[in-house]
C-alpha cells in the first residue's frame, strides 16, 4: 500500500440534492488526494434505480464545482477507468457474483418479498427479530436448501432471484480504521446481505462498491461514518475475492449534527432554524419546491469550504482561516474528530465576513453588480469600488448589499418606523433644516468640510452632535444605520443630499 499512489473517489447516489455533509466528505477526499499527490475520482453510484431522481447528478457535480472541488477522473472527467456511472457498468457485476457462488461464499435465494414480510410478521408474532443468517438460509428457498437443489432450473425457468452473500458463523472480523482504530465485530450479529437482483440485472451498493474500488484501485475509502456498520461485510468480500492485499485503507467521518448536537443534521433542520443544508438551489423535479442553498444566502464558495472543513477536523493550532491550497497542506486524518460535529450557522457567517472583508474593492465591484442591475441601477465602476471600500467591513453575506448600501445609489422611500419614533421629534427637526441651508451654502461638498459645518453649527446653538445627527441619518439613508454619515453625504453629493433633507422633512409623519 505504502507504495502505490493514492487514490481515493467521492462516490455519490443521484437520489436528491447533494447534502452539506456530502460536500464534506468531497472535500475530505479531495484534500488528502492533493495533500498525498494522489488522484480524486467521482464515481456515481446509481444502481438503486427506484431512487433516482432527475437532475441529481448534474447538481452534484454543478455544487463540487462551485466550491472549487475538482476532479481528476469520474462522470464529466472520464478517465482511464470509465465508465464512472454504474448503471453504465452493469455487465461487470454479474460474473463477480457468481464468482462468489461457485466459491461458496455466496448462494442463490428466491423468497419473494411478500414472503419475507410474512416471515418478519410471524417473528414478530413471538417476539422475535428474523434474521436472514445462517440460521434460516438452509431452511428457506434457497440454493443452500437440500429441497431446492435443481434452483438452475428455477433460475432458467424465469423465476426471480437475489444472490445474497454467505456470512461466516460465529467468527469475529478484525477491522482497523484510520479515524476509529481497531475495531472487532462478531459474524453471528450480522445477516446475509443481498449482492445482485434478477429483477434489474443491478447490483447492490455492496457488490458494486467493492468490485469499483477494487477495479479503479482505490487505495483509501473516506466516508460518513453510516457505511461503519457495513464495513465487515465489505473485509469479507475483500477476503472472498482473494483482494485482501489490494484491499484499501478505510476511514469512517463523523456525523454533521443538529446545532443542539442531538442527532444527524437533516432538511428539516435547515427549514425550521433557517439556514440552508446544500450548496446550491435545487428545484424538486416531483414538486417544484424551490429550496434555496448556500449561494443564494450570499456565500463564497472559498469560505464555505474553509468553514466545512472545521467541521469535524483542526489543525492543532488556533487558525482558522485556510485557503485551498493552505487547506491541502496541513490536511490531515488523523485530526479528524471520533465524535460528530455540531453545525454552527453563525459561525458560518462569520466565516464568509472574513472572506469579504478580505476582497479587494474591484473583486467586490465585481461580486455586487449583480444587485446593482437587479435594481435597475446604472453606476460607475469607480463609484462601486468606493461603495465597496466603505461598506465592505458591514457586509456578512453577498445579499446584505442591497440593504447596507442602497442608499449611495437610490433616496429612501420609507423610513423606519423604530428609528423615526426615537429620534424625528423637534427640536431635531428644526436643526436639520437650519443645516440643510448651511450645506446649500458649500461649494468643496467633502465630508471633511460637511463634518465641520455641523460641529461649529452644533457648538454655536450649544447643541449635542447626538440630537442632530440622527435626524440627519434618517434623512438621508432612511434609518438608524449605515457608515460615516459625512461619507455617504460627501459620495451622494450636494444636490441628492438636499433633496433627501426636503424629501424627508415632507414626507414622514410626526405623532
Amino acid at each position: 500500500m505504502e507504495n502505490k499512489k493514492v487514490r481515493v473517489r467521492f462516490a455519490p447516489s443521484p437520489t436528491g440534492p447533494l447534502h452539506i455533509g456530502g460536500v464534506r466528505t468531497a472535500l475530505y477526499n479531495y484534500l488528502f488526494a492533493k495533500k498525498n499527490n494522489g488522484d480524486f475520482i467521482l464515481r456515481i453510484e446509481d444502481t438503486d434505480s427506484s431512487r433516482f431522481v432527475p437532475g441529481a447528478e448534474e447538481y452534484i457535480i454543478k455544487s463540487l464545482k462551485w466550491c472549487g472541488i475538482e476532479f481528476d477522473e469520474g462522470v464529466s472527467e472520464g478517465g482511464p477507468y470509465s465508465p464512472y456511472r454504474q448503471s453504465e457498468r452493469k455487465e461487470i457485476y454479474l460474473k463477480y457474483a457468481q464468482e462468489l457462488v461457485n466459491n461458496n461464499y455466496a448462494y442463490y435465494a428466491f423468497d419473494t418479498s411478500e414472503e419475507l414480510d410474512s416471515i418478519r410478521k410471524e417473528y414478530e408474532s413471538r417476539g422475535q427479530t428474523f434474521n436472514y443468517n445462517y440460521q434460516v438460509r438452509t431452511k428457506l428457498k434457497t440454493s443452500l436448501n437440500p429441497q431446492y437443489a435443481n434452483y438452475e432450473e428455477l433460475i432458467k425457468n424465469g423465476a426471480n432471484w437475489v444472490i445474497r452473500f454467505k456470512i461466516p458463523e460465529n467468527t469475529t472480523i478484525k477491522m482497523f480504521d484510520l479515524i476509529r482504530g481497531e475495531i472487532e465485530v462478531n459474524s453471528s450479529t450480522l445477516d446475509d446481505k443481498v449482492l445482485f437482483k434478477s429483477s434489474d440485472m443491478l447490483p447492490t451498493y455492496h457488490l458494486a462498491n467493492i468490485v469499483d474500488d477494487h477495479l479503479m484501485k482505490i487505495t483509501h475509502v473516506i466516508r460518513g461514518e453510516e457505511w461503519l456498520p457495513s464495513l465487515p461485510l465489505h473485509i469479507l468480500l475483500y477476503k472472498s475475492f482473494g483482494w485482501e492485499k489490494e484491499m484499501p485503507q478505510f476511514a469512517h467521518l463523523p456525523l454533521l449534527l443538529k446545532p443542539d448536537g442531538k442527532g444527524k443534521l437533516s432538511k428539516r433542520d435547515g427549514d425550521r432554524l433557517g439556514f440552508p443544508v446544500f450548496p446550491l438551489h435545487w428545484t424538486d423535479p416531483t414538486t417544484a419546491e424551490e429550496i434555496k442553498g448556500y449561494d443564494d444566502y450570499g456565500f463564497l464558495p472559498e469560505a464555505f469550504i474553509n468553514f466545512l472543513a472545521l467541521l469535524g477536523w483542526n489543525p492543532g493550532t488556533e487558525q482558522e482561516i485556510f485557503s485551498k491550497e493552505e487547506l491541502i497542506q496541513v490536511f490531515s486524518l488523523d485530526r479528524i474528530s471520533k465524535s460528530g460535529a455540531k453545525f454552527d450557522f453563525d459561525k458560518a457567517r462569520w466565516f464568509n465576513q472574513q472572506y469579504i472583508m478580505k476582497k479587494s474593492n474591484s473583486q467586490l465591484a465585481d461580486l455586487f453588480h449583480t444587485y446593482i442591475k437587479e435594481n435597475n441601477i446604472y453606476a460607475s465602476r469607480e463609484y462601486l469600488e468606493k461603495v465597496c471600500s466603505v461598506i465592505k467591513e458591514r457586509i456578512v453575506l453577498l445579499t446584505d448589499f442591497w440593504n447596507q448600501a442602497s442608499f449611495f445609489f437610490v433616496d429612501p422611500n420609507e423610513y423606519d418606523n423604530d428609528s423615526v419614533k426615537k429620534k424625528w421629534k423637534e427640536p431635531a427637526i428644526s436643526t436639520v433644516k437650519e443645516i440643510k441651508d448651511k450645506l446649500i451654502c458649500i461649494n468643496n461638498f467633502s465630508a471633511e468640510v460637511i463634518k465641520d459645518i455641523i460641529h461649529k453649527y452644533a457648538d454655536e446653538k450649544n447643541i449635542n452632535l447626538g440630537l442632530i445627527m440622527p435626524a440627519l441619518r434618517i434623512s438621508i439613508v432612511g434609518g438608524l444605520f449605515g457608515p460615516d454619515l459625512t461619507t455617504i453625504m460627501e459620495m451622494i453629493g450636494k444636490e441628492a443630499t438636499i433633496r433627501r433633507i426636503d424629501k424627508a422633512i415632507l414626507t414622514i409623519n410626526v405623532n
